[in-house]
């Protein structure tokens, strides 16, 4: 084994390299043969600097004699698997590269030429029955030496495999960097490495997530051994576990509530859950809820030309120990401000499945009149009774606990109905004013304010409603529609704006129908006042009438009675003599 320095040329028929790099390095090793052979190259154990991405450090392969060959692979901190390439003629080239960080790189691998005619007895295959067994070739005698061995294990749908080592006795090592069994929870080599194992072992056991397993071997020139007798078993999976996940946005905060009994099906408990921001922590009852505003706990905000979206990222992994059979889940939580409503996506990646659920909610955006162009006192009456020709202040409010938002008032629309039918009057559209009287203020952070004068609809309309679409964008963005101001119609149909929403206030009303208003008030109560007074004088009057109509009556009895006697003493007959 060899610790050569940043790079090399190598010409023999195969070679292990134990390799030390720092920081900044850029080395490349040229693997070349007049051979008509193929080359397998095994990168049986690598250590890149921590938390280094595949875009600054990394193990690039090409399928050729120099880095402008085919890219073969790359290898990086994340590769999940034992990486084992192959070529297609008797040529090779790998790269390694490093970042700044000072940190001390180890990696082995080794080569060699082959074959790939030459076939190796009981070596590999495909097994599809519910359960089986298999052994490393030459089995209990050593295995052969530079063996490449993949077994393929397919059971029933709806299953998973479970793989017990029976006998097990592979050269020894720490890193397993010489000979090794890998085995893999699903039907590549690519990813999804459950372990990899060596040496003297009793019975190592691995478990598949799905009917799907792939176990390889893989043996360099020294050291032989007997090798292993495995067996598999398969058993039915569980019944799919329902996520119970919800996810609510609202124009200030973000609320994700996760089921404790879900998590317990995964594995997990509340103390494995992690934000972006690891120091924002749930609340936990018989659910556990996070409750955040918009712009905290490591939230992130992405102006996508269509949209606005709020992303948050709940981790759970393992804590403590050094090492763990659990898989990490990341739950991607997404508000996403689009047309007149705020769509919530959540999702949930495990193992390469993504499972995700929405709902809908609005903005919270408001509009209001005030007295003056300070718009510091709202006018809180309504109907609101205006002069004709008075100038109008109104200002647009987007309630939201981000900062990094504009407002902008793309169009209003007068109508004398609340519900704007037909008959509608422009006072700013796209962005431009329609009517003579209309100025705009510029836009300020949560607010979008304009003033006009009041006016009044013919045909005896007695109201005005007021109907504002409003643009929401990122204040980061200096190229967004809200900077852009007026916009013809024409330009403007190139592209939709999805962070769109309305807001309506209204009824305004000239003061002359206030007064009409009053008077007629007023008429109404003096009537009201002189009904009760009315019917009291009649029923004095017939009383009165009544009275003098039985007086005239006795009066006139009296008369006639009087004129009786009268004409008796007058009309006396006179006896005769």
């Amino acid at each position: 084994v060899g610790v050569p320095r940043c790079g090399a040329s190598l010409h023999e028929l195969n070679k292990a390299l134990r390799i030390e790099l720092n920081a900044n390095a850029n080395c490349v090793w040229q693997i070349q043969r007049n051979a008509n052979q193929t080359i397998r190259l095994i990168f049986s154990y690598f250590k890149f600097a921590p938390s280094s991405s595949c875009k600054t450090e990394s193990i690039k392969i090409y399928d050729g004699p120099s880095t402008n060959s085919p890219v073969l692979g790359q290898v990086c901190n994340d590769t999940d698997a034992v990486p084992v390439l192959q070529s297609s003629s008797d040529s090779l080239t790998f790269l390694i590269t490093t970042n700044s960080v000072a940190f001390t790189r180890n990696f082995f691998v080794f080569y060699y030429y082959f074959s790939p005619e030459t076939k190796v007895e009981n070596c590999g295959g495909q097994l599809t029955g519910p359960n089986g067994t298999f052994t490393s070739p030459n089995y209990p005698k050593p295995y052969p030496e530079f063996t490449y061995c993949v077994w393929h294990i397919r059971t029933a749908k709806n299953s998973k495999i479970n793989l017990r080592f029976q006998d097990f006795f592979l050269e020894l090592d720490q890193n397993c960097q010489f000979d090794f069994t890998a085995v893999y929870d699903g039907p590549t080599t690519n990813t999804g490495l459950i372990g990899k194992v060596c040496g003297r072992r009793a019975q190592p056991t691995f478990e598949s997530s799905s009917n799907v397993m792939t176990v390889v071997l893989s043996t360099d020139y020294a050291n032989s051994y007997r090798g292993f007798s495995a067996q598999y078993t398969s058993a039915p999976l569980p019944g799919p576990v329902e996520p119970n996940i919800f996810l609510t946005c609202s124009s200030d905060r973000m609320k994700i509530i996760l089921s404790t009994s879900y998590l317990a099906s995964l594995g997990y408990n509340e103390t494995h859950l992690q934000l972006n921001d690891p120091s924002c922590h749930p609340v936990v009852t018989n659910s556990v809820i996070f409750s955040f505003p918009l712009a905290s706990c490591g939230t992130t905000k992405k102006d996508e030309d269509q949209s606005i979206t709020y992303t948050n990222v709940i981790s759970l992994s393992a804590t403590g120990g050094i090492i763990t059979r659990q898989k990490s889940i990341q739950i991607i939580a997404k508000c996403k401000m689009e047309n007149n409503s705020t769509v919530e996506a959540i999702y949930i990646t495990k193992n390469n499945i993504i499972q995700n659920t929405t709902s809908v909610g609005r903005y919270n955006v408001s509009i209001s009149f005030y007295d003056s162009d300070s718009f510091s006192k709202p006018v809180l009456q309504s109907p609101y009774y205006v002069d004709l020709n008075q100038t109008l202040f109104a200002q647009v409010s987007l309630h939201s606990s981000d900062p990094n938002l504009l407002v902008f008032v793309d169009t209003c629309i007068a109508s004398p109905q609340p519900d704007f039918g037909s008959l509608t009057y422009d006072l700013i559209r796209s962005g431009c004013n329609k009517d003579d009287t209309v100025v705009t203020y510029p836009p300020l952070e949560h607010y979008g304010r304009f003033k006009f004068n009041a006016f009044r609809f013919l045909q005896s309309f007695p109201s005005v409603y007021l109907q504002c679409d409003i643009l929401i964008c990122d204040s980061n963005n200096t190229n967004s529609r809200c900077t852009k101001g007026c916009i013809s119609r024409q330009k403007r149909a190139i592209s939709s704006y999805k962070w769109k929403t309305n807001t309506v206030v209204g009824p305004i009303r000239l003061k002359r129908d206030l007064r009409s208003a009053d008077h007629t008030e007023s008429l109404t109560k003096a009537d009201a006042e002189e009904t009760p007074n009315l019917q009291q004088y009649s029923f004095y009057t017939l009383s009165f009438v009544v009275l003098i109509s039985n007086i005239i009556i006795v009066v006139a009895v009296i008369l006639k009675y009087h004129i009786k006697c009268q004409a008796g003493y007058g009309y006396q007959k006179i006896q005769s003599s």
